[in-house]
């Protein structure tokens, strides 16, 4: 089984507390039409969120 994860999208915003919401809701909606989404934390700045969406 192949399993390639492709990245299709990164862009950095300002972090808020229920930004994992939404990306929760993506992922949840989404998932079935072979796309994922990502956060974390810019490692050198706790104030700004990484968002990436991800083809699978």
């Amino acid at each position: 089984m192949d399993s390639k994860v492709e990245v299709l999208s990164t862009v950095k915003i300002a972090y808020t507390g229920d930004l994992y919401k939404i990306v929760d809701s993506l992922n949840r909606t989404l998932k079935e039409e072979n796309l994922m989404f990502g956060l974390s934390l810019d490692p050198e700045d706790h104030n700004t969120a990484v968002f990436s969406i991800y083809r699978t």
